[in-house]
């Protein structure tokens, strides 16, 4: 089956590539599931198959190939002549091309992206953008301020730096990557840093100083001389007025005694909270 344009002057056109199947989608309505009423559906998508490539062709640039667009435009062709009810009184143009569209943008949305972007930020980007391209044509090629996008957009200027600002996530860099161009240029990754080995000690001075305050007042006495104030063990013994074995095991029964705790600490989730 052919169908023609719709050239009738007295209905206003969205555009060049909408055929009339106005009759077609009446007599799917009125034809029930079966071979027939799928053949006819799939005629329809053939027919507007032109204005789906149109409004892929429209994404192109944008970090997918136009293969990929067309698909996912077809996609949304698909779904809009499966969903379209010609008893409503709308036209299927008017259906389709919001259905359409979504469906490519939600494929940007949620396929394409590398890094996590909320969706607000992605709406402000792509405004941002698209008023950028609008005003630096009319402005002659001169890039427009940030108060002309926030002007032509409705935005606020906030909202419009917020949009200037969010990242190009579609494609990731390498770390191997070298940015610049001069001998001194590093690999991105030489550019990462990396653990602070004081936070380990932080962190474990942290854990231990409600266990050391816990312990009874000889053993706590004997780990700061010991440790604070490095004395020796027969130093200790003596002020202690005990021998130097004897502090000796001490210090490595307190030692273990205070390992035990931090790590039962470190497993327990209920205590380490």
């Amino acid at each position: 089956m052919t169908y023609q344009r719709t050239q009738s002057a007295r209905s206003t056109r969205l555009s060049d590539d909408a055929p009339d199947t106005a009759a077609a989608f009446r007599r799917i309505a009125a034809l029930p599931d079966g071979p027939e009423r799928s053949a006819l559906r799939q005629e329809v998508v053939c027919a507007w198959m032109p204005m789906a490539v149109r409004l892929a062709r429209r994404f192109r640039h944008r970090g997918e190939t136009f293969e990929d667009l067309k698909q996912v435009a077809q996609l949304g062709l698909v779904k809009a002549v499966s969903r379209f009810d010609p008893s409503l009184g709308t036209a299927f143009q008017g259906f389709a091309i919001p259905t359409i569209l979504g469906e490519v943008k939600r494929h940007f949305r949620d396929e394409l992206w590398v890094v996590h972007v909320p969706r607000r930020l992605q709406e402000l980007r792509s405004q941002v953008r698209s008023a950028d391209h609008e005003l630096c044509s009319s402005l002659g090629g001169r890039t427009p301020a940030v108060h002309e996008i926030a002007a032509h957009t409705g935005l606020t200027e906030a909202e419009v730096r917020l949009g200037q600002g969010a990242p190009e996530p579609f494609t990731a860099r390498s770390l191997d990557a070298v940015p610049g161009h001069s001998e001194d240029s590093h690999p991105l990754a030489d550019t990462l840093g990396g653990m602070e080995p004081g936070f380990d000690r932080v962190v474990n001075r942290e854990a231990l100083r409600p266990l050391l305050r816990a312990l009874p007042d000889r053993e706590r006495q004997i780990l700061y001389m010991r440790f604070f104030c490095e004395m020796t063990q027969a130093r200790i013994g003596l002020q202690l007025g005990v021998s130097q074995m004897h502090v000796s095991r001490l210090i490595t029964r307190t030692c273990a005694l205070l390992r035990d705790q931090v790590m039962a600490d470190t497993h327990d989730p209920r205590r380490a909270s």
